[in-house]
């Protein structure tokens, strides 16, 4: 059922609420998204019962990574944003968690061979040969990742039409996981279904994720929120399609 509140009342809300962390809670009743088949969370929990030392890439406010029911006896994770930082410092303290704040693309902070397990969520970059480096021998990266084309309707509502996507595919990772030395043992791909009920949701969204329209604020994107507005109106829920991989590489 579309929002029947006034388009200003609708965009007010979406660009005063907070978007700090990685939870999407406020799009709770707004919006919709298919989750992957594989259940990430649940993946990553198991590995983390058994592993010794664990490490977790862009973290995010540490909200997938706090669901874990054994965390290992080492547990550390990386947050370049500096507000998801204070973020996952308070979620990840309740399992032990210690978060260091580093860039996505820069070499990471940890000795060689420190962890044997990384793991990563939708990273903003994969630094293959970092991530090899910090690997002890028959470690593993679990990683759930961004695919090509990802949310490119709501991409091109605003933005119109777009060239094919040039990153983000599955065999890019393979490649740079195989070039970096690590053997890749398992790669599922899954593209999900997502609906958007109000053009709030659109719009928060839209200041979370920022790589869906670079640059995205509320007021720069007034018109092309005003369309999709209508249409939302008009036709019911506006439809996109999330694309997600996962892959598994192992250091041997």
């Amino acid at each position: 059922m579309t929002d029947q509140r006034t388009f200003d009342t609708l965009l007010a809300e979406a660009d005063a609420a907070p978007v700090d962390g990685w939870g999407f809670s406020w799009l709770t009743g707004r919006a919709t998204e298919e989750r992957p088949p594989w259940g990430y969370a649940r993946l990553i929990g198991a590995r983390l019962a058994t592993a010794g030392a664990a490490l977790d890439i862009d973290t995010g406010g540490g909200e997938v990574l706090a669901e874990a029911p054994t965390p290992p006896p080492l547990l550390v994770a990386t947050e370049a944003w500096p507000p998801n930082v204070a973020v996952a410092r308070r979620t990840l303290r309740r399992v032990g968690g210690r978060v260091v704040r580093a860039d996505s693309a820069a070499p990471l902070p940890f000795r060689d061979a420190t962890f044997d397990l990384v793991v990563s969520r939708h990273p903003v970059d994969t630094v293959w040969s970092e991530v090899a480096r910090v690997l002890t021998p028959g470690g593993s990266y679990l990683s759930q990742q961004i695919g090509p084309g990802t949310m490119r309707e709501l991409s091109e509502a605003m933005m119109g039409p777009l060239p094919p996507p040039a990153t983000r595919h599955p065999e890019h990772a393979v490649a740079a996981a195989r070039a970096a030395g690590l053997t890749v043992v398992d790669l599922r791909t899954a593209t999900l279904r997502a609906e958007f009920h109000d053009v709030g949701a659109v719009a928060w969204f839209l200041r979370k994720v920022i790589w869906t329209v670079p640059g995205f604020t509320v007021g720069a994107y007034r018109e092309a929120l005003r369309r999709l507005h209508d249409r939302i109106r008009a036709d019911g829920p506006f439809v996109a399609h999330a694309r997600r991989f996962l892959i598994e590489a192992r250091r041997p």
